[in-house]
């Protein structure tokens, strides 16, 4: 079947050169229904369709394809010019900055998208400025209110874009325009139930309004995924839980709050996973979408104290407390500010190679071991340097047990007190005699 899905695609390539985009879209479509989880399949007959001026189905079978891989470049770039074709600014930059992400050495699609950002952004703003001007001769023009609260959504002005929308509803309830205009704003606000609604009632208004149906599948999907992964979760099924909210993100990469707190969900069912690397970069992702995500900053610094790195852990709390001045903010700080000054002094627990919850029997054991294995004698054959650096390690060896064998010290120790200022060892590593 691939070999069958690569003969069609051939065809279909040589007939788009050709410029028979008719026939080319044919044939991919038979290598997709050959081969259906293939990404450039999609691509190429997005590619086609954009030709044929097809933008919405263009759009479809771009985002099909970076489902199935997300690094599949002019996946992203035909998405962003389908959605700049339809109008949709905010959308199309995301798609255009996914690219420049993924390849930042290619100079040709860095040109290319960088015109496009600036081109889509200016237009727009440029869309708001000329209403702005129109209404003043025709203040009650609904059709130039709604261009212009469409686009202040479309830049994120969302509080904007629905002051304009409602204006209009409180005068006619049925303009479907406007009810997808407020629907927009509810689902880039994660109130995507509300959003629904909206969509739904423009969709009834009039029922070939293809942003609101478009809206409305998008979504409907995101909010199910959601949801399942949820219920996952809530199940302790962490592994179904981490692959469905991975299905969600996939859905509209454009809904940055949506987005932003699903990747917070993965992070967490990563935790429960023990993915602390890959928890630490979605939580980065979610901050990166949102950075007043407070949320965010506690799991990456959780993820950063779980994996021994203080610094960060104390740049996040500190962001955090800043953020929200409340008392378990402020213990967590200085958890996180005690534990990166314990990580700059010796790790006796490391030097005798146990875990810091080590049971006193374990710590004798670690020691005789480790004394053993660094004393001077067994090194007595070693060149001077051998035996010098295997000294020092048992003068460590010997420190390391007078400090954890005894009860209050151990205590000071795992408190963060300079012990070597309180006078706790003799500086020379004297031994105990338990070998």
């Amino acid at each position: 079947m691939e070999r069958r899905a690569e003969g069609f695609k051939e065809q279909g390539n040589a007939f788009y050169s050709k410029k028979d985009y008719s026939e080319a879209f044919n044939y991919y479509t038979k290598a997709i229904d050959a081969s259906p989880k293939n990404a450039s399949y999609y691509g190429n007959r997005a590619a086609t369709l954009m030709m044929l001026c097809r933008f919405r189905e263009a759009l479809e079978d771009s985002q099909q394809a970076v489902r199935l891989d997300d690094c599949f470049m002019k996946g992203h770039l035909r998405e962003g010019k389908c959605h700049l074709s339809l109008g949709n600014a905010m959308a199309a930059s995301r798609c255009f900055q996914k690219v420049l992400e993924l390849e930042p050495s290619n100079s040709e699609a860095q040109h290319e998208v960088r015109a496009n950002l600036k081109l889509d952004v200016f237009a727009v703003m440029q869309v708001v400025y000329c209403m702005d001007r129109a209404l003043v001769l025709a203040s009650a023009c609904h059709r130039f209110k709604i261009l212009k609260a469409e686009c202040l959504a479309l830049l994120g002005r969302y509080p904007e874009a629905q002051s304009v929308a409602s204006d209009i509803l409180r005068m006619d309830a049925t303009n479907a325009d406007a009810l997808y205009v407020r629907g927009l704003c509810l689902y880039y606000e994660d109130c995507i139930d509300k959003a629904v609604q909206f969509f739904v009632q423009a969709l009834r208004m009039a029922p070939d309004h293809e942003k609101a149906r478009l809206a409305a599948r998008n979504a409907k999907a995101l909010k199910a995924k959601k949801d399942e992964g949820n219920h996952a979760f809530k199940n302790n099924n962490y592994e179904a839980a981490y692959h469905l909210y991975t299905e969600a993100l996939a859905i509209d990469p454009n809904n940055i709050k949506t987005n932003a707190k699903l990747y917070c969900n993965r992070a967490t069912a990563g935790t429960k996973l023990r993915k602390l690397n890959q928890a630490i970069e979605d939580c980065s992702s979610a901050i990166k979408l949102d950075d007043s995500y407070i949320k965010a900053y506690l799991r990456r610094a959780q993820c950063y104290m779980d994996t021994e790195q203080y610094e960060e852990a104390v740049r996040d709390y500190e962001k955090v407390y800043q953020t929200e001045k409340t008392t378990d903010h402020k213990h967590l700080l200085k958890k996180a500010q005690m534990e990166l000054k314990k990580s700059k002094r010796k790790d006796y627990y490391k030097v005798l190679g146990v875990g810091k919850n080590a049971t006193e029997d374990e710590i004798k054991k670690a020691y005789r071991k480790r004394a053993l294995m660094h004393h001077p004698d067994r090194h007595s054959a070693a060149t001077p340097e051998v035996q010098k650096e295997e000294e020092k390690k048992f003068k460590e060896v010997g420190e390391a047990f007078t400090i954890l064998s005894d009860p209050k010290k151990k205590v000071r120790y795992d408190n963060g007190h300079d012990l070597e200022d309180d006078g706790c060892f003799d500086g020379g590593g004297k031994m105990c005699s338990i070998l």
